[in-house]
């Protein structure tokens, strides 16, 4: 029965804003601990890794051609991840030697979509230390259009898990439901949920994902403080003008296969937070409901998924 029983991390930490750097070692240290707790899956908050765009709502980001926007969102640029370059690499390094898988969501700079448009992604790294998915994310919310660039459903893909099937959806993407549906239909029984930092996002859809899959529900989110911006981050000064005290209080949160809290959300507090999940508990509310098996009618309606890797260009003879 030990593999029915999975024991899961919350990192619910700041970055080190808009600093790649600072903020994968800051990562790591929360790897190491995470382990040493037991955990065997450890997650990490929507585009942690190197921040999320706050400037854009506090600097009038929609001013079209504005130096202010040039500028602070190159810096973000020279910040994000490219994975082909190996920025990762050590992360999956030490998921290795821990034997630990990861969700991180990160800002990527894909080389596959030219190398310069900026994607809010969410990796999957198991615990050999291999990325086995990246899912950009496919519709940013509002002001996030100002930098970040739409994905596509590559990355819509579930794992493996000891006895449980994890798959994972970034922020406002959590209440689409055919995103959601899609995860379902691949046997999906851990519900991964990363969030920039609030509780308003996490208080209800935690428990209503859960109760409609009656799947385990993971909510990670981050934490930023005003204190938390960098000296050195371009136009500081117009930032820290409208920032409130607080920008992210987190939020994390787990809930069970029947919607009840497993672990009620966590508010202004910087930690790792374990639960262990016991799977048995998957099946015993899918008695009831199913929603991609016996409650489910395929003959009436279906979803079709494009998981095709979308890219511009493509060349013959390759």
């Amino acid at each position: 029965m030990e593999n029915q029983l999975l024991t899961v991390a919350l990192a619910q930490i700041s970055p080190i804003w808009l600093d790649k750097h600072g903020t994968i070692e800051k990562i790591q240290k929360s790897i190491v601990e995470a382990s040493s707790k037991g955990a065997e899956l450890v997650v990490f908050g929507e585009t942690l890794l190197p921040g999320y765009p706050f400037w854009v709502s506090l600097t009038d980001g929609a001013q079209f051609d504005a130096t202010v926007q040039k500028e602070i969102h190159a810096h973000y640029a020279q910040n994000a991840i490219v994975i082909s370059n190996g920025d990762l690499d050590t992360i999956c390094q030490l998921a290795k030697e821990y034997k630990i898988s990861i969700y991180i969501g990160i800002i990527e700079r894909p080389m596959d979509r030219g190398g310069h448009s900026l994607y809010a992604s969410l990796v999957y790294i198991d615990q050999q230390g291999e990325i086995k998915s990246v899912h950009r994310k496919l519709q940013p919310t509002y002001e996030e259009r100002l930098t970040w660039a739409p994905g596509d459903g590559n990355g819509l893909r579930v794992h493996s898990l000891k006895a449980f099937t994890v798959g994972g959806l970034n922020c406002w993407e959590n209440w689409m439901p055919l995103p959601r549906a899609a995860l379902y239909g691949q046997g999906e029984n851990l519900h991964v949920a990363v969030w920039p930092g609030s509780d308003y996002n996490t208080k209800d859809i935690t428990r209503f994902i859960a109760r409609e899959s009656r799947s385990y529900v993971i909510s990670v989110a981050s934490l930023m403080h005003k204190e938390d911006f960098p000296s050195g981050t371009p136009h500081l000064d117009k930032i820290l003008a409208k920032a409130p005290d607080v920008l992210a209080n987190g939020g994390s949160c787990v809930a069970g296969p029947d919607g009840e809290w497993v672990l009620e959300p966590v508010l202004h507090k910087e930690g790792i937070l374990i639960e262990t999940l016991d799977f048995n508990r998957v099946l015993q509310e899918r008695q009831n409901f199913d929603p991609v098996g016996h409650y489910s009618r395929p003959d009436v309606t279906q979803l079709s998924v494009n998981r095709a890797r979308q890219s511009t260009v493509s060349f013959d003879g390759e």
